[in-house]
């Protein structure tokens, strides 16, 4: 009878890898065949960009306030220019204006030897031409005798007792007044009634 060998133990087996450990594993992974871990680029990328559109939108609006500021200070300098051509240009349309009776001036000074009476209806001509001129620029002249003295209108430089005037009344112009509120050009001088004492 033949001896029969036992069977040879079975070697024992490995346990098997935790699923879990082998995922971690595998998500440490390596790169390039070493043992350091992969870098994951793409938030740095993300925040690198967002950064570099901002400096842009920042420049962008920079440069709009820039020209935005160069626009307002070249149209403050082209109304100011206008603003000064019209004064002159005012400033010339009156002058021409009073040209005649300057010349009016002239030709009575020029006949200063002459009539007295012709002389004198020369003057008042050229006043009343003068007093015309004032009136159409927008300042007539005033007739103040007679009315009730206003501060406003008038200025007192005298007072004077007269019986036949109402107290507080203007009773002689010294120099009229020209324009009306709100566009007075001066107020008149004048001499005022006062009441008896």
């Amino acid at each position: 009878m033949t001896d029969q060998v036992p069977p040879a133990p079975h070697a024992p087996q490995a346990p098997a890898q935790d699923g879990v450990a082998a995922s971690a594993h595998q998500a440490a992974g390596t790169k390039n065949g070493t043992d350091q871990p992969r870098v994951d680029e793409s938030a740095g990328t993300t925040a690198e960009d967002t950064e570099q559109g901002l400096r842009a939108r920042v420049a962008e609006l920079e440069d709009r306030w820039r020209r935005t500021v160069a626009d307002l200070d070249n149209m403050r300098k082209r109304f100011a220019r206008e603003r000064e051509q019209l004064r002159d240009e005012e400033r010339a349309r009156v002058a021409a204006d009073w040209l005649p009776i300057l010349d009016n001036l002239e030709l009575a000074l020029q006949h200063a030897g002459a009539d007295p009476v012709a002389i004198r209806e020369g003057v008042q001509a050229v006043h009343d031409q003068a007093v015309d001129l004032m009136a159409r620029l927008g300042f007539p002249q005033r007739d103040d005798t007679g009315a009730p003295f206003d501060p406003r209108r008038h200025e007192a430089v005298s007072t004077v007792v007269d019986a036949s005037a109402k107290p507080g009344t203007v009773v002689h112009v010294v120099k009229p007044g020209y324009g009306d509120a709100p566009r007075q050009l001066r107020p008149a001088s004048v001499i005022v009634a006062a009441r008896e004492q």
